[in-house]
């Protein structure tokens, strides 16, 4: 059921709240930033570069995340309009990939990512994009995140943050021998799962499953998402297409299932550009191509909530509230 009633709080049940105004004011609280949850896996960021900004806020209650993907690209200023979000907004940051343009080398995470997305390295939990393989074995990006990136064969990993499981996988299933079923990747994700299972879960990666962009429907991670599915995974996070678009839930294959399917939201607005969408395709609820920003996620022990937090002088929004499985 959709919404348009700011005032009426819904109890655990999928709805969703857009508003064509920005919300100021979002967060004024002055603790500063706790260290992300660890990770399942023996992954450490590096340390903070020496340009960081004051730490971020904490926030008071349930855990954040902040997401977008496409992010640097030296000249553009949009990279340095969403990091002034994050400057200010606390939780732990997720990079969806194509995180440095054009490439990925060194110098572009450097002299494009470094200066503003890099200011969080020390909170941020990256996958990479295409753009990043541009570099042979995305070298730039491995090297870059190091331990925060896991082995630079796999580039998949998970962690916990409060109750929910976060698995961040690798999109680029030629350069990690396939994602089919029985794939490395696949096999590891199953026995994942498996092992951690929490009523919430969310997992991230670059190519988009479903997407009424230019780059269309991702196949490839159809077997991946089967997996997440019969797991009772609840949401994923995609970047790659250039704009915002939320879906209802669903399965694998596209169809709608309000019960056990899984939303997707893709975020590839973090900086680098825009691109225009086409006609929606079935399931999708909102889309946006004109605004960058990050999806803020608040992770509750049987739900989260929501927002996309545009940056300064846009005003594209989008929130809601949803149970987990």
């Amino acid at each position: 059921m959709q919404t348009r009633n700011p005032l009426r709080r819904p109890r655990w049940t999928s709805i969703a709240l857009v508003s064509a105004l920005a919300l100021p004011g979002l967060f004024t609280l002055l603790a500063l930033l706790g260290t992300p949850a660890a990770p399942v896996e023996a992954v450490q960021p590096p340390e903070q570069p020496i340009n960081s900004p004051p730490a971020a806020p904490v926030a008071a209650d349930d855990p954040v995340l902040l997401a977008a993907g496409d992010i640097a690209a030296c000249g553009r200023p949009g990279s340095e309009q969403t990091a002034a979000l994050l400057d200010r907004l606390p939780g732990t940051v997720l990079a969806l990939g194509d995180n440095a343009y054009q490439a990925g080398t060194d110098a572009e995470f450097a002299q494009c990512y470094s200066p503003t997305w890099g200011r969080h390295r020390a909170r941020t939990r990256p996958v990479p994009g295409n753009h990043e393989y541009d570099t042979p074995g995305a070298v730039g990006y491995f090297g870059y995140f190091g331990a925060a990136a896991a082995p630079p064969d796999k580039g998949y990993y998970s962690y916990d943050v409060g109750d929910w499981h976060i698995v961040a996988l690798n999109s680029n299933c030629s350069q990690i021998g396939g994602c089919q079923i029985g794939s490395p990747q696949e096999r590891w994700l199953r026995a994942d799962l498996a092992a951690h299972p929490t009523r919430c879960t969310l997992a991230y990666w670059h190519h988009p499953r479903f997407n009424s962009g230019k780059h269309g429907n991702d196949a490839e991670m159809q077997p991946i998402w089967q997996t997440l599915y019969d797991a009772g995974a609840d949401v994923v996070l995609s970047g790659h297409e250039h704009s915002y678009e939320r879906f209802a839930p669903q399965d694998a294959a596209g169809a709608a299932d309000p019960e056990r399917g899984i939303r997707q939201f893709t975020v590839g607005t973090g900086g680098a550009s825009h691109h225009a969408l086409g006609r929606p395709i079935a399931n999708s609820e909102l889309q946006n191509a004109d605004a960058f920003g990050v999806l803020k996620l608040m992770l509750h022990p049987a739900g989260y909530d929501w927002e996309f937090v545009p940056v300064a002088g846009a005003t594209f929004t989008d929130s809601g509230h949803t149970a987990c499985h």
